[in-house]
């Protein structure tokens, strides 16, 4: 049949084998702006040379912070959110049935919201794919329900 082995791997541009400056690349995102860091030219922060600080400011560069959801599902999530975290504290604190029906009532919300919101819209209520989704969610509000109706009353 003769020998049929695969080759080696050839070592590739941005690959563990390349000679450049890994912390370089990452910074640059896969590049190193042209500079490579090798033996021709050394680092200068290895070779002791400290880099000038005073120029920095202070106050670090930050992008503008959003507090709130970018998107309409975001906002339906905190919603949901709110309503899982009602219903807990109304089934730990009078009446479990009750919390259990708000828990699985925001669980069977967040399915139909998350069934008829497009995937651009949906924020953090899309994990996986939109069936999956829905599925899982359904499918733990009906088991909250089945165990906040099946469940006897224990005597005091």
């Amino acid at each position: 049949m003769g020998d049929r082995r695969l080759g080696l791997a050839q070592p590739r541009w941005g690959r563990p084998d390349d000679p450049r400056h890994a912390a370089g690349q990452r910074r640059d995102h896969g590049r190193e702006a042209g500079r490579a860091l090798n033996e021709e030219t050394p680092d200068p922060v290895a070779d002791g040379e400290l880099p000038d600080l005073s120029e920095l400011s202070a106050e670090p560069l930050r992008p503008h912070q959003r507090w709130s959801p970018q998107t309409i599902g975001g906002w339906c999530y905190l919603a949901i959110l709110g309503l899982t975290i009602a219903g807990i504290v109304v089934a730990a604190s009078s009446e479990w049935r009750l919390g259990l029906r708000i828990v699985a009532g925001a669980l069977a919300l967040a399915a139909a919201l998350r069934l008829t919101l497009p995937e651009k819209d949906a924020g953090m209520l899309a994990v996986r794919h939109r069936l999956v989704d829905v599925g899982v969610l359904v499918s733990f509000a009906t088991a909250v329900l089945v165990l906040a109706a099946t469940v006897p009353d224990q005597p005091s």
